[in-house]
């Protein structure tokens, strides 16, 4: 069973330019003490959260013993708000009032598909400023549930492609802020350090037989979570290899593989939070070693794999990620190495009971998940990749 991929030792031309970025405009007195007495109870909100919140677990996938390969999953399912996006809304959050934009009573708007406005929309809550969520009228109901549960709104457009110029556009028609997580998730989350996602991994596999992963795999949305643990890895010296894995109707692999800033998909993802139609400014190439391509079929057959395996169910991009897990492991018990390998869960299945879960919707797309599932059960029996 094939999967597109390429890998690389030398860097890749950095990302390009042309964001919809719309701040806030200035009406407001930055030295007012009214002012600066908001700003610091917000932040101090949104650090207390980080405060209460446990570290995410680390979970196995079981696989054969004398493979000598150990498979883990960083389980971001357990934040607060469910997924991967909590870490991000909090830094940018943090970035946003910490450089003016995010003012009292004025709306925060972003361009989401869905797990990153969930969490925006808890922390906007927390700090009492009203919120909008601007995504493809695709987007699962239960992700739109939770929005409006933590006291976000949902503003719907046809076209993916749109989202981001209607998030600024928004912003300028409101006097609000445009978040713009594309642009700003590389750089609003500290890379170095401080309890990112990378230094909690390398924290919790130290006393594990394989502390220093082979591999760690990250999925693209923004970009952003790939660019922290690569960034981290480098940082800190470490022979760790990042692999990013993309979805169908995305650019990002193309992208990367031919060095190619301005590369672009003709629609949207259907796996949920990965997947861009075009090369986002906060996915930073020349930071990763390798990218795969998998089809959509594959990412839903690794999910339900997972279930089995586990009894947990994940969202599609948690497949996708460990689709690409999988077929590397493969490859290391093919050259008779042993070490680890660390891949994402990154939001809860029970958001995609209607999609990933449901045959109805896969007959619907089109979508064939049982020559991929087979390849699934066969890497697992064998340790072989299906060719």
């Amino acid at each position: 069973m094939s999967t597109t991929d390429h890998s690389a030792r030398s860097g890749s031309p950095a990302t390009p330019g042309g964001t919809a970025t719309a701040t806030a405009t200035v009406d407001v007195d930055r030295s007012d003490p009214a002012y600066r007495a908001w700003l610091k109870e917000a932040v101090r909100k949104v650090q207390a959260d980080a405060n209460r919140s446990a570290d995410t677990h680390l979970l196995r996938f079981p696989l054969p013993e004398r493979w000598g390969i150990d498979l883990y999953l960083k389980d971001e399912s357990t934040h607060p708000t469910g997924s991967l996006k909590h870490r991000l809304a909090r830094s940018l959050f943090l970035y946003g009032l910490c450089n003016g934009w995010i003012r009292p009573d004025k709306p925060v708007i972003e361009a989401s598909s869905g797990s990153t406005a969930v969490s925006e929309a808890y922390f906007a809550k927390l700090i009492g400023v009203p919120f909008i969520a601007v995504m493809p009228r695709t987007t699962s109901p239960e992700k739109c549930r939770l929005i409006e549960f933590h006291g976000g709104r949902c503003h719907f457009v046809d076209d993916s492609r749109t989202m981001y110029e209607e998030s600024a556009a928004l912003a300028e028609r409101t006097g609000g802020h445009y978040m713009d997580q594309f642009t700003y998730a590389e750089r609003a989350t500290d890379w170095r350090g401080n309890n990112n996602i990378a230094e909690s991994m390398y924290q919790q596999l130290r006393l594990e037989r394989y502390p220093e992963p082979a591999w760690i795999v990250a999925t693209a949305g923004t970009g952003g979570t790939s660019a922290t643990i690569a960034r981290y890895v480098h940082y800190m010296q470490h022979d760790t290899r990042i692999c990013v894995a993309d979805p169908e109707n995305s650019c990002f692999f193309d992208g990367w593989t031919h060095h190619d800033p301005h590369a672009t998909a003709d629609c949207g993802s259907r796996i949920e939070g990965i997947g861009r139609p075009r090369m986002e400014p906060s996915f930073v190439p020349g930071a990763v070693d390798r990218m795969m391509k998998v089809p959509d079929a594959a990412s839903v057959a690794a999910v339900r794999a997972l279930e089995t395996a586990i009894g947990r169910k994940a969202g599609g991009s948690t497949g996708t990620g460990l689709w690409s897990a999988f077929k590397i492991v493969a490859e290391m018990v093919g050259q008779g190495r042993t070490g680890s390998v660390v891949t994402l869960i990154c939001d809860p299945g029970d958001r995609y009971l209607d999609k990933y879960y449901s045959d109805d919707w896969l007959a619907a797309q089109g979508l064939d998940i049982a020559p991929y599932t087979a390849a699934v059960e066969s890497f697992l029996a064998t340790g072989a990749w299906p060719e």
